[in-house]
């Protein structure tokens, strides 16, 4: 099969469209024939950082596309079926091979295309706004980086819950973007101040919950916009800047903040009943993937390179 390898750290150069072995199926496994592959922010990462196990290395979580082998232990699963899958590796190539139990069936009435955007950044979301962040109807929360994938996950769920949403974009065309969604207040924090803006939306009460993906000095503001008893649900550093943070702030307004890591609980039946979940409501209209450009798995250098000039406004695919 075809695949983007990579055999050494670094920017998006590393990766080189080569033919590599199939990949093996174990009996707990599922491998498919990828049909879209859904670049997350994670994937960039890990790439430019995290050290390889082994070389030629396929980065990737997440790809739709159908089941063409089920592993001799797999149950409910059958070849021909079409679904989304999420694994810490593996998803840029023509095949991979997956855990079943990260392998979603894909509802009727939503696209591979769709689906393959749904997992990660839906139940991030999701997870940093409820489960974390214990968002409640007629709460505040602030969304940074609003135009990405998770953001705009974030906004369409904290809107739905019937929340006000503010969120945060580095220019107007993202923030319409936004408002498509449902965003309430959108912030330029290119030109405007963050913090002076947010307590002038809310009265200088601050908000309920933060979903911050950017880290870094970001972290530092995003605790700053709490209100009382606020929630930050930090789940990530796409800011790629390493920073130190006065954390003394929190204990003046019982406010708090927490690390996520989606990945972390994927096979918990609290998570894989949350993807089925999002996947469905997605089929019923009631949650949109946002795709803005489409690149060849062969392109896989420039569509992570599109995806790091931070043009994108929500996921990137791929397809082999």
């Amino acid at each position: 099969m075809k695949a983007a390898v990579q055999y050494e750290l670094g920017g998006p150069d590393v990766l080189k469209y080569e033919e590599v072995p199939d990949p093996a199926c174990g009996p707990h496994d599922v491998r498919i024939k990828v049909e879209t592959v859904s670049i997350e922010g994670g994937d960039t990462l890990h790439r430019a950082g995290t050290p390889l196990a082994k070389t030629p290395h396929i980065v990737g979580y997440q790809a739709a596309g159908e089941i063409i082998e089920v592993g001799a232990e797999v149950q409910g699963y059958k070849t021909g079926q079409k679904v989304v899958t999420v694994n810490a590796a593996g998803s840029h190539a023509e095949q991979r091979v997956v855990p079943f139990l990260t392998a979603f069936p894909i509802p009727d009435g939503l696209s591979l295309d769709e689906a393959a955007t749904i997992p990660i950044p839906f139940g991030t979301a999701h997870d940093c706004l409820f489960e974390f962040g214990r968002l409640q109807k007629g709460e505040t929360v602030l969304v940074q980086a609003g135009a990405s994938a998770v953001g705009l996950a974030a906004i369409q769920l904290a809107k739905r819950a019937g929340a006000t949403v503010i969120a945060t974009a580095s220019d107007l065309k993202k923030l319409k973007a936004a408002e498509e969604l449902g965003l309430d207040h959108g912030i330029n924090y290119v030109e405007q101040d963050l913090v002076a803006e947010v307590m002038k939306i809310t009265d200088n009460k601050g908000v309920d919950v933060v979903v911050d993906p950017v880290g870094g000095p970001t972290l530092q503001k995003s605790i700053a916009c709490l209100g009382h008893r606020g929630r930050v649900s930090s789940m990530g550093n796409a800011g790629r800047e390493q920073t130190k943070f006065d954390l003394s702030t929190l204990a003046l307004g019982n406010r708090s903040v927490t690390g996520i890591f989606f990945g972390a609980e994927i096979a918990a039946e609290r998570v894989q009943k949350l993807i089925r979940d999002l996947l469905a409501d997605a089929a019923r209209g009631e949650l949109k993937a946002v795709i803005d450009k489409t690149f060849n798995l062969s392109e896989a250098a420039e569509a992570h390179r599109y995806i790091e000039s931070r043009k994108a406004i929500g996921r990137v695919l791929m397809k082999p």
